[in-house]
């Protein structure tokens, strides 16, 4: 596929183009995510050898859901959004 001499040639753009400094942090970035999607797959997997569907899952939430508001408690679902808006002034 590459020879030697592609590869090395490969190498020395990433070098000059990223800097020497950066290439560390990159490849510890590359390793976490590497680990990550490992972890990540081997709990699907773990998830599908149980017999869970997602279905399954799904009446679970709502029944849980539904117990701890009976309970009094609150439940609360959504995706946090950070906003950097100055306070709106009357």
């Amino acid at each position: 596929m590459f020879g030697l001499s592609e590869v090395a040639l490969i190498l020395i753009v990433i070098v000059v183009l990223l800097g020497a400094k950066k290439l560390p942090e990159l490849a510890r970035s590359a390793g976490k995510a590497a680990r990550i999607l490992k972890s990540e797959t081997k709990a699907l997997k773990k998830e599908d050898e149980g017999g869970q569907s997602r279905s399954g899952q799904g009446q679970s939430g709502q029944s849980q859901a539904s117990e701890s508001a009976a309970s009094g408690r609150r439940v609360v679902t959504g995706t946090i959004v950070e906003r950097n808006d100055p306070p709106a002034q009357s």
